[in-house]
C-alpha cells in the first residue's frame, strides 16, 4: 500500500527546513530507523554531501538516521532495500537525469508502489507524477525521458502562484504555463500552493495544509480544491 507525502516545498515563509511537516514526517517514517536521501536535485548547485548533511541534521531531531544515495556503490540496490526514502527539492531536470543515469527511476517507482514510505518536496514531489513536464525549473540538463514515477495519476506544479493584480510583472503566469502544457497533453495538473501537501495512503490521495489547490484539466475551467479533499477521483 502506497505511503507517501508529496509536499510543495521544504520550507515555508519564515520557517526552518521541514519544520512545518515534522509531525507528518514522524508519522510517515514511524517504522524506520534509517532512510535513504536522494540529493540529486542539488538546490543552488550545492554538493551531494552538503545537501545530505542538512537533511541529517533535521532527521536526527526525530531519531532517524539518513544515508545519502550517492554514498552507495549500487544506487538501485540501495533503493530496493531502503526502509524509507526522501527526495529533496532543487532542479527537476538534474534530478530526473541522475535517476535515469543511475538506473534508479523504475526501481524507485516500484518500491514506493509496494509501500516503502516516501517523502518528496518540490522536485522530489514533481517526480511522483506522470511526468516532470509541469516543473518550474530551468532545463539545465537534458534528461533521457520526461516520464517519472507515476505514483499519482496526474502532474504537479509545486510552488503554485496565483496572479497578482497589482504586480508589474508582465511575463506568463503559472496558469498560462499550464494552459500551454494542456495544448499538447491531456494529463491533469494540480497547482500545489506553498505549505500544502498530498497524503497518499493506498489509493487515497488527500490534500492537506491550510490552503486550497488549483486543479487544471484539458479544455476545462480550472477549479479550486478544498484542503481535506480526496483527489482519488483523478484515477
Amino acid at each position: 500500500m502506497k505511503n507517501v507525502i508529496i509536499a510543495s516545498t521544504s520550507t515555508v515563509y519564515n520557517g526552518a527546513y521541514l519544520d512545518y511537516l515534522l509531525d507528518e514526517i514522524k508519522d510517515l517514517f514511524s517504522n524506520c530507523k534509517t532512510i535513504v536521501f536522494i540529493p540529486y536535485a542539488r538546490p543552488g548547485g550545492m554538493s551531494h554531501d552538503d545537501y545530505t548533511s542538512k537533511v541529517k541534521t533535521v532527521f536526527s531531531t526525530i531519531g532517524i538516521q539518513v544515508v545519502g544515495l550517492h554514498e552507495f556503490d549500487n544506487p538501485a540496490e540501495a533503493i530496493s532495500q531502503a526502509e524509507g526514502i526522501f527526495t529533496g527539492g532543487g532542479n527537476t531536470f538534474l534530478l530526473v537525469t541522475q535517476l535515469y543515469e543511475n538506473k534508479v527511476m523504475s526501481v524507485l517507482s516500484e518500491v514506493v508502489q509496494k509501500g516503502t514510505p516516501y517523502l518528496g518536496t518540490s522536485a522530489g514531489s514533481n517526480i511522483t507524477g506522470v511526468s516532470m513536464q509541469t516543473t518550474n525549473d530551468m532545463p539545465i540538463i537534458y534528461p533521457p525521458s520526461f516520464a517519472t514515477m507515476g505514483i499519482i495519476p496526474f502532474n504537479l506544479n509545486p510552488h503554485y502562484l496565483d496572479p497578482q493584480p497589482d504586480s508589474t510583472h508582465m511575463g506568463e503566469t503559472r496558469e498560462t504555463r499550464i494552459k500551454e502544457f494542456h495544448a499538447f497533453n491531456s494529463t491533469a495538473v494540480l497547482g500545489l500552493r506553498e505549505g500544502s501537501w498530498l497524503r497518499v495512503k493506498g489509493n487515497q490521495i488527500q490534500l492537506k495544509g491550510k490552503l486550497k489547490a488549483r486543479l487544471f484539466r484539458q479544455n476545462e475551467t480550472p477549479i479550486e480544491i478544498e484542503s481535506g479533499s480526496n483527489l482519488s477521483f483523478l484515477e
